[in-house]
């Protein structure tokens, strides 16, 4: 599958500062054909200054579309499997599935119209004419359903109810995870007969996260500043590092077991040699825990508001530390019929508590 097809003349790559730079396909042909095969993410568009959509790296696309069983040997089923892709992007994951499955078994399906237009028109360079529908991806695709395959390009932290709906008993759904604290993993859930999807997360994979769409809150998950809140003073032997230091297995647990928490560092010196400040998405609550310059085994923590966060995220890294550091892949998730998310390691019988 020709990936440079599905690109547009400009691409934007990491610049090593934080940032991005890009790459014209008019001005530095060769520099943007060797970024088109480079097993590298392409930020194709940004919305308000920030990346919102990208063609993934291939490697990444690979190990999605065997995660999600779509191999070419499935092309001798009499009957092909019934697939629908949420997030169409460019159309590329869409083309491969086409030449797995055929294109008339593939409905991709696009939040944004330009995107969803764009894609269209790509496909049909490609020689491939899948269903295209512009649409919320949340709702995934009434008109395709049941599918055997729901595959997503993009993250979420929670399940929607319709993917599982829409879903033929055995059926396999794939997404990338996300959560506040942490973005990163794939999950594959298996639906049953009696509407409840289970599986496990694997550990590779971070992907932009769901657009919401027009009839969502998108205020939701917006911080609000806390105006004035009791502050409690303690101290903590958890080093700050431990949780927040680039540890993904611990990283990942915290941000299934600490729903809402995300972090950021501060390094400027006003409060403190270094500081790690803690807060809520759907509440005024935070905290933050102080790196004095000198001592490493105690920092000093201040918390406010209706969680205690640190209290919070301690529980949980010694929770982590108590069942042997699990990597990513040893963490599940069910989904019962009525939408309800348990957690477990290793295996449902061993479900843990949020």
């Amino acid at each position: 599958m020709p990936r440079h097809q599905f690109l547009p003349d400009t691409v934007w790559v990491r610049d090593g500062q934080g940032g991005y730079r890009p790459i014209n396909r008019s001005t530095d042909p060769e520099e943007w054909m060797a970024a088109a095969y480079a097993d590298q993410a392409l930020v194709t568009q940004f919305t308000d200054g920030l990346p919102s959509s990208s063609a993934s790296m291939p490697s990444m696309v690979l190990r999605m579309l065997q995660l999600t069983q779509v191999t070419a040997p499935e092309r001798t089923r009499q009957q092909p499997l019934r697939a629908i892709e949420l997030g169409t992007g460019t159309g590329f994951n869409a083309a491969l599935l086409c030449a797995l499955l055929g294109q008339s078994a593939v409905t991709t399906v696009e939040l944004d119209p330009v995107l969803a237009e764009q894609g269209e028109r790509n496909l049909k360079a490609a020689g491939y004419a899948p269903t295209v529908v512009q649409a919320d991806a949340a709702q995934g695709c009434p008109g395709s359903a049941p599918s055997a395959r729901v595959l997503a390009t993009f993250s979420v932290d929670q399940v929607p109810p319709a993917w599982i709906a829409q879903t033929a008993p055995g059926g396999r759904i794939v997404t990338p995870w996300t959560s506040a604290w942490c973005c990163y993993g794939t999950l594959a859930l298996t639906v049953s007969a009696s509407g409840t999807a289970e599986g496990r997360f694997h550990d590779f994979a971070s992907f932009m996260p769901m657009r919401p769409g027009s009839d969502q809150d998108t205020a939701n998950g917006a911080h609000a500043q806390a105006i004035a809140a009791e502050e409690a003073k303690s101290a903590t032997a958890l080093s700050p590092w431990a949780v927040a230091g680039g540890e993904l297995d611990a990283e990942f647990h915290l941000g299934l077991t600490v729903p809402g928490a995300f972090f950021s560092w501060d390094t400027t010196g006003e409060h403190a040699p270094v500081r790690l400040r803690v807060e809520d998405t759907t509440s005024t609550s935070w905290a933050s825990v102080d790196y004095d310059g000198a001592h490493t085994t105690e920092f000093t923590v201040t918390q406010a508001g209706p969680r205690q966060l640190w209290d919070e995220i301690a529980v949980a890294y010694a929770s982590w530390e108590n069942n042997g550091r699990p990597g990513v892949a040893r963490h599940g998730l069910t989904v019962h019929a009525d939408g309800e998310h348990t957690l477990w390691l290793d295996s449902p019988d061993r479900p843990f508590e949020v």
